[in-house]
């Protein structure tokens, strides 16, 4: 696999940005296995990057990813040995888990993500079923998935404080694959099983400010470590609330805070001598699959919004309403892929990178959301684990190596060849485990006492 071409006007500085990084490597990794001493990290989660040469940074952090079937089959042992830690931690006797998964049946690619999910477990050892809250399903339930695999869907029940299958299954871990926009169902709720992510990780209590909140403490100490600029790995963010997208409530207030954020930017793009035009992403603060996201350049874009446009923000999955947003800094894409714009989206699970792919979009611009009708997925090249790793990388190697970045080491890779695939994917890698120690920060600090 070959990277996504670079715009040529943007691609010094990434290269000077990449050096910083990979000159660094011994110290950041060994501040990673510090912060992971003194903080559990979610069980898994994917990272949405977008890379302008001049910034890359996280733009988005889903605890209940959904796309393990976009992931490259052949490399499943990273997601093995990822996987039987972070059982081990949560469960250290654990023998099986409990799957939840979202209730979207005829999704048929998201029940493929879901047999990739169970796959993975199931190669690490443990035994794996999937217990659904889709009222539908009321007796156990044969589904095909998009590749022809077969998944089998069980009603969940309660007893006693304990979830269970109707045959008695009910092991110590439950495993939600469901990000809980309808809310925290009943059945879920104050049971003596550990089920991760934790409920107030779902959208029913999440915002995706809170994230960001936590983010900026990671990326200033992260900036300062290694002497960079903050902004380089920052997106500015505001939180606005009170609206209602259908009545035009909060719209002056929205405005305003665009118009703000626009300044900000442009403040930014001067002092740097960038001349990129300033936009920001104006979406939901709770919310998934890229719903209720637009792109803005000017405050009279949010004045201006027609019907078609409020309706699409005014709610999001399962008819969730906006009242919240959040107006984060835009960053551009500077990637493409056979000439479609690209972001790379980086999976991990406990803390370790397991892979990841492109999300790339023929019909959107380098200023606009890619998670949309008309993606398309192009696996990231992957790695064996570090353990089996030689102590140096030759150029040939270097090409088919995305390696896992763990408390083990980091690849033998060279800060005089920035390019070299292995170390752009190094460096994505430390991106989204920038946001990876964020969700661990922000968990702990919206925990219900």
């Amino acid at each position: 696999m070959n990277l996504p071409a670079i715009s040529p006007a943007y691609l010094p500085q990434l290269q000077e940005f990449e050096r910083k990084i990979l000159s660094n490597q011994i110290k950041i990794e060994a501040w990673f296995r510090q912060k992971w001493s003194e903080h559990q990290p979610p069980f898994y989660g994917s990272v949405d990057i977008r890379n302008a040469g001049y910034k890359m940074a996280s733009i988005d952090m889903n605890l209940f990813p959904g796309g393990f079937n976009n992931l490259n089959p052949e490399f499943i042992q990273l997601s093995v040995h990822a996987a039987q830690d972070a059982v081990e931690r949560s469960c250290p006797q654990a023998k099986s888990v409990l799957i939840v998964p979202e209730n979207h049946t005829r999704n048929t690619f998201y029940l493929q993500n879901v047999y990739a999910l169970s796959n993975i477990l199931h190669t690490a050892g443990f035994e794996v079923r999937l217990g659904s809250l889709n009222p539908e399903i009321t007796e156990p339930t044969e589904f095909e998935t998009a590749l022809g695999n077969k998944i089998l869907l069980e009603p969940l029940l309660r007893t006693r404080g304990r979830v269970h299958l109707a045959d008695g299954f009910s092991p110590c871990l439950v495993l939600l694959n469901n990000d809980l926009s309808a809310g925290i169902p009943d059945i879920l709720r104050d049971i003596s099983q550990t089920v991760l992510p934790p409920l107030h990780g779902g959208w029913t209590t999440r915002r995706k400010t809170s994230h960001f909140a936590a983010y900026d403490k990671v990326a200033e100490d992260f900036a300062k470590l290694i002497d960079i600029d903050v902004w380089n790995i920052n997106p500015y963010f505001e939180q606005i609330s009170g609206l209602n997208f259908q009545e035009r409530e909060g719209e002056d207030i929205l405005a305003d805070a665009v118009e703000r954020m626009l300044a900000k930017i442009q403040a930014k793009y001067d002092e740097k001598g960038i001349t990129d035009k300033p936009f920001v992403i104006v979406k939901a603060d709770a919310g998934t699959y890229g719903m209720g996201v637009m792109s803005v350049k000017s405050a009279e874009e949010i004045r201006g919004l027609n019907r078609k446009n409020r309706n699409k923000m005014a709610k999001v999955k399962e008819g969730l309403e906006v009242t919240e947003v959040i107006v984060q800094e835009g960053i551009y894409t500077y990637e493409t892929l056979n000439g479609a714009v690209s972001e790379p989206v980086v999976y991990m699970m406990d803390r370790f990178v397991i892979g990841g792919f492109f999300r790339v979009h023929e019909g959107r611009g380098a200023d606009e959301n890619l998670n949309a009708t008309g993606m398309s997925f192009v696996p990231l090249a992957q790695a064996i684990p570090v353990a089996e790793q030689e102590d140096s990388i030759d150029e040939e190697r270097c090409k088919r190596i995305f390696a896992q970045w763990d408390a083990l080491g980091v690849p033998q890779t060279s800060a005089e060849n920035p390019d070299c695939e292995c170390n752009r994917l190094y460096i994505y890698g430390v991106m989204a485990r920038l946001s990876l120690l964020a969700a661990s920060l922000e968990l702990e600090q919206t925990a219900p006492k």
